[in-house]
């Protein structure tokens, strides 16, 4: 038998070839030959508590510290390790003493940094490239500014600026070029030209120009790259004016504009409609560089056509055609597109015809968008002519080609010929939409061909469409053409055939209840109840409204309880309404208690639920002079008073005032014409009996308080009920 080799001494540093290892957290105990019998241990926390003496040899940089205090804002393992695969032990030591100091500089991180030898540029760049809190960056960054020996570069200047802004502290990242003059080191072009193209990856045009003027003040003349660079920014964001004074600047220095510097400006003045400009600038760009290519007019096309300057536009093709430059298909394409979605049909199927004869290769889209146009001047057969042009190139319409031809049909009266169309996309395999069904459902309705509009209906079924939430749709568009009566005789057909839903009923109900006609709206309420469909809040809100509008207001309370017990919220409009017809009977308390409930169950209630706390609580100085500046604040919001307004000066006086305060602010409503005469007179009876009823509440309150009601009781007395 061969002799064994001697294991190593235990001064030999161990690897994993020779078979044991100290463990830690992510490095497993390796035993035995190569990489087998791998187990994984968790380190636990050492028992004694006393500071070892520091010693970077021994380390371990990809040990985390376990404590309670510094968990919550550790790393998950995933970051932590891709962190440590790209630092230097040194890097990876210094985050992880911010990371057990919970990411707060203080003594105990400066002691930790301390222990290092020297710190180099290098290092903090590093270090700066992954810290994500700034503030910990800053002091660090000035920390080591302070060593002896310590210089910082450019390098970590950068690096500085860089966490800055990632950290959304831009504004502090921009006073670095004055940190580093004061500190013998003067920036450079580069370090304007970080700020700068941070500043416009993030559009901030203005903070871009404010560079600029500092890259000027330290005397750093910008090359031409950077002078686009800055004039591209700005004229992206809108500042088109600072970005020719850019351009003066850019001439002064004597440089030479590129084609880009050209384009730039070119692109901004066409953004803003200064097509006279735009083309002394071309002209420019003609003498002292070269013509604009294909591209270069496509471009100032595209942005023409953005901000709908067709005239601009086809003034920017005549330059083409002059400079002798061939338009490509994508340009047609462009022009096309925006003259026809801009209206103007005829010059757009000039430029098709002409596309056509040069043998380019046009698109579905221009057939789409060529289509659509024809459609909405109503010259449906020049869209059906094209139609066929489409399939005879060899292309197959998409369902938006087919809708538009739908719609324009039926606009026409051909509606057989819209159904045949709807049939062929059936057969197309493309799966007609809602888009595809209203034009003929519309046409149907308004033919009164009720069995056609049922066998749609059926057929709409069959295809998987939705069709209650479409007939909802349909409805909502028919109120909107013809009229809620139109709908209800349109609805009053289909309720036999089984077509109905709570939504359909909704929108029936708030049509006719806005046009005044309440007691439709609730027969369809009261019909709703005796059918399957179970009225939601949406209904009982819209009830509330109508029950108000009949001066029923029991019944109107009766539906706001029925959506309390629902769990629900009355809409916005139901609570108005139910508060001014509290008011109008004199239920002040009550009104008073639905506005506050209103406030605290919406995220918008109405401006006069909001100035009615407003003047409840100017009412407790007893000033009159305080709610009449409440009530023109109002004015001058636009928010006149009504019903809640004078209701709620009646209860805050009548609570916390006299009844003569609340005289003088209705006499200066009457001088000012914001309150009829009558009107006045019914709201002092108001407040008389209003004072009356809380004065009465009083006596009673201090009677059962001092325990005389039931002596009173005894000798006969008789108490109204509350």
């Amino acid at each position: 038998m061969p002799p064994q080799s001697p294991l190593p001494s235990k001064s030999n540093k161990l690897y994993f070839f020779y078979g044991h290892r100290k463990p830690s957290q992510n490095r497993p105990v390796v035993r035995g030959g190569l990489f087998s019998n791998r187990q994984t241990l968790n380190p636990k926390k050492p028992k004694n508590t006393e500071v070892q003496p520091f010693d970077i040899h021994k380390w371990d940089p990809h040990f985390l510290s376990q404590s309670p205090s510094s968990s919550a804002l550790a790393l998950s393992p995933e970051t932590s390790f891709s962190i440590s695969l790209r630092l230097s032990p040194i890097a990876r030591f210094i985050i992880d003493a911010f990371r057990k100091n919970q990411n707060k500089w203080g003594p105990s991180v400066v002691a930790e940094l301390q222990k290092l030898r020297r710190v180099t540029p290098n290092l903090v760049v590093e270090v700066l490239k992954v810290q994500n809190n700034p503030t910990l960056a800053s002091k660090f960054f000035h920390w080591t500014g302070k060593q002896k020996g310590y210089n910082h570069n450019y390098a970590s200047y950068n690096a500085f600026a860089y966490c800055l802004n990632r950290n959304n502290q831009f504004r502090a990242a921009d006073q670095l070029p004055e940190l580093m003059d004061s500190q013998g080191k003067p920036p450079s072009e580069k370090q304007f030209e970080i700020l700068i193209r941070m500043h416009s990856d993030a559009n901030r045009g203005l903070r871009v120009y404010y560079i600029y003027e500092k890259m000027k003040k330290f005397g750093v003349k910008p090359r031409v790259f950077l002078y686009n660079r800055v004039m591209d920014a700005l004229v992206k964001t809108n500042h088109l004016d600072l970005a020719l004074s850019v351009y003066d600047d850019f001439r002064e220095d004597g440089l030479v504009e590129e084609s880009m510097t050209f384009m730039i400006l070119i692109k901004g003045l066409c953004k803003v409609g200064r097509i006279d400009e735009m083309l002394e600038i071309l002209s420019k760009m003609r003498t002292n560089l070269c013509k604009p290519d294909v591209f270069a007019y496509t471009a100032m096309v595209r942005v023409l056509v953005s901000e709908g300057n067709l005239d601009g536009c086809l003034r920017v093709w005549d330059e083409m055609k002059r400079d002798g430059v061939e338009p490509d298909v994508m340009a047609y394409a462009t022009l096309i597109t925006g003259l026809s979605k801009g209206g103007r049909t005829g010059e757009g199927h000039e430029l098709f015809k002409e596309m056509k004869k040069r043998g380019h290769l046009i698109d579905r889209a221009i057939y789409g968008a060529l289509i659509e146009s024809f459609v909405a001047i109503r010259e449906v057969g020049s869209a059906c002519d094209l139609l066929k042009d489409l399939m005879a190139s060899g292309y197959r319409a998409d369902l938006g080609i087919y809708n538009s031809l739908i719609e324009g049909l039926c606009s026409v009266n051909q509606v057989e010929k819209a159904y045949k169309i709807f049939q062929f996309t059936i057969q197309e395999d493309l799966k007609p939409d809602f888009v595809s069904v209203k034009p003929l459902l519309m046409s149907y309705a308004e033919a009164e061909q009720k069995e056609d509009f049922c066998q749609l209906l059926k057929q709409m079924k069959n295809l998987g469409l939705p069709v209650l939430d479409d007939l909802s749709k349909f409805f909502a568009f028919l109120i909107e053409k013809k009229g809620p009566i139109a709908a209800l005789d349109t609805f009053t057909d289909l309720k036999a055939k089984g077509y109905i839903s709570v939504k359909i009923y909704n929108i029936l109900m708030d049509s006719l209840q806005k046009i005044g006609h309440a007691k439709k709206a609730l027969s369809l309420f009261d019909e709703m109840n005796g059918s399957t469909c179970t009225p939601n809040s949406c209904t009982y809100s819209i009830a509330i409204a109508c029950f108000v509008d009949l001066g029923e207001i029991q019944e109107a309370c009766t539906c706001h309880n029925k959506i309390i017990e629902m769990s629900s919220i009355p809409s916005v409009a139901a609570y108005s309404c139910l508060s001014k017809g509290l008011c109008k009977i004199g239920e002040i308390d009550a009104a008073m208690m639905l506005v506050r409930d209103c406030l605290a169950n919406v995220d918008s209630g109405p401006m006069e639920f909001k100035y009615t706390l407003t003047i409840l609580h100017a009412c407790k100085s007893n000033e009159s002079e305080n709610v009449i500046e409440v009530l023109n604040e109002m004015m001058q919001e636009g928010c006149p008073p009504d019903e809640v307004i004078y209701s709620a000066i009646i209860s805050g006086m009548c609570k916390h005032g006299t009844i003569e305060e609340a005289r003088k602010i209705f006499v200066n409503l009457r001088e000012r014409k914001l309150l009829t005469e009558a009107n006045a007179i019914v709201y002092d009876e108001i407040l008389i009996d209003h004072m009356k009823e809380k004065t009465a509440q009083l006596v009673l309150s201090g009677l059962k308080f001092f325990g005389l009601e039931s002596k009173l009781k005894s000798k006969g007395v008789k108490f109204l009920p509350s």
